[in-house]
């Protein structure tokens, strides 16, 4: 195995991702196109040297950010069943590796809307992003750009969806829909300039969910300004100054950017109330509506029933991502990996991704051994994203893309086409 430069850099050390694929695809490096990296500050590769796994950002993070904010990406849906359950649902297969296979020729590429991707993982969409860390969009999607995986931009970003294509590279835009046909293509119209590929329409938010963890956390959507709040800010300086300062000095207020083909709510105010707006009565029709109008990919996410998913198919998506919003909606809804075989065999010919709990490289395995084609992670990069900006989220595709290839040449395999479901079982059989 070639290997360039250290996964986990030492505190003198600036974060060098180069990792897997070996003789056949080469270490994963920054595209020859992409942006080069801007150098990490000594605060942020201290901050780095700790992180080896994507769990620690999270530990990281809550240190780092105001408590509304960590606690408005760390939390889910009322008592966390299905958030936990994402997670749990991994622990319960295990791998049967072979043995003595030369795998030093394995690749972790895969083959995706005639795009060829590094690694078979991407960068879910998460909003609010901006908030959390300085232009974390822009941060993301570039990142993922960069090392050749995709990254999806959240319609619920501070950062307009024009911007994030021109300055991070990013080609994928997930949208949440009212029904309302004029404002959907008004939608579309824009994303379409913008001249994003892949359209991901998130389907399972006809209202919020009921986020209990939020209101105790102190968070809200628009942000209420307050004595509290001010609090949080001034008792987490590098967050003020790297972030909330920062982007109110050279941006101003941050504001809901791609809701819609206008500018939404910003981020604080005391009267303001953001507007989600006839999401209950989006329907079938508009999902052909949107097929219709829209030439690109298109991709429906927040799927857990395979009829839902056969109809999805039927109307001519492109692609399906099995969700649970990461447990934020439906709380008691089942993990993702519960039902992605079933999925798969409804999708046929469609490809299958998913996202949910996913933290190390074995999740990844175990869900493509179930047959998934792609694995998004969310929660993991906006925490890199926000203490450490793109670096941090360098450092993150790096450690996943690493246990992915570890744990390839430890299950005796070359390429992802050799992950299948002889290597895994459930463990209570074991």
């Amino acid at each position: 195995m070639t290997v360039s430069g250290k996964l986990v850099p030492g505190a003198d050390q600036a974060p060098d991702i180069a990792v897997v694929n070996g003789a056949a695809g080469g270490p994963m490096q920054r595209f020859p196109g992409a942006a080069p990296a801007a150098p990490a500050s000594a605060r942020v590769r201290r901050r780095l040297a700790k992180i080896l796994s994507l769990d620690d950002f999270g530990i990281a993070a809550r240190r780092h950010l105001p408590r509304p904010l960590y606690g408005y990406i760390a939390g889910a849906a009322e008592t966390n069943q299905t958030l936990d359950d994402n997670r749990a649902v991994f622990g319960e297969l295990g791998f049967v590796p072979k043995v003595l296979n030369n795998v030093s020729r394995r690749t972790a590429t895969v083959e995706l809307f005639e795009q060829t991707y590094r690694a078979p993982f991407g960068i879910a969409p998460m909003g609010l992003g901006a908030l959390l860390g300085y232009r974390a969009d822009i941060a993301l999607a570039g990142a993922a750009a960069a090392f050749g995986i995709p990254a999806v931009v959240s319609g619920s970003s501070l950062i307009r969806l024009e911007d994030t294509a021109r300055d991070g590279g990013a080609t994928w835009f997930q949208a949440y829909l009212p029904g309302e046909s004029q404002k959907i293509l008004a939608l579309i119209d824009r994303v379409e300039r913008a001249s994003y590929k892949v359209l991901v329409i998130t389907v399972d938010v006809p209202v919020g969910g009921n986020r209990e963890n939020n209101v105790r956390a102190g968070f809200s959507t628009p942000l209420k300004p307050g004595l509290g709040l001010a609090w949080q800010g001034l008792t987490h300086p590098s967050w003020l100054l790297e972030t909330g300062l920062r982007t109110l000095l050279r941006h101003g207020m941050p504001h809901f950017e791609n809701s819609y083909a206008t500018r939404g709510a910003p981020i604080l105010s005391r009267n303001v109330e953001r507007d989600f707006g006839a999401r209950d009565h989006f329907d079938w029709s508009h999902l052909d509506l949107i097929r219709r109008r829209w030439k690109g990919k298109l991709v429906v996410k927040g799927i857990l029933d395979a009829g839902d998913a056969a109809a999805a198919c039927a109307a001519g998506a492109d692609g399906i991502i099995v969700s649970n919003h990461g447990g934020r909606q439906l709380d008691g809804a089942v993990s993702p990996m519960r039902v992605l075989p079933g999925i798969v065999a409804a999708a046929g010919p469609v490809p299958v991704m998913m996202d949910g709990g996913v933290r190390r490289g074995s999740d990844v395995l175990k869900a493509i051994a179930l047959g998934a084609r792609l694995v998004f992670v969310g929660r993991p990069f906006m925490f890199a994203a926000a203490i450490a900006g793109p670096a941090g989220v360098e450092h993150g595709i790096g450690v996943m893309a690493q246990e992915i290839d570890r744990d390839m040449a430890l299950l005796g395999v070359n390429t992802l086409a050799e992950v299948t479901l002889a290597l895994v079982m459930p463990r209570h059989f074991c």
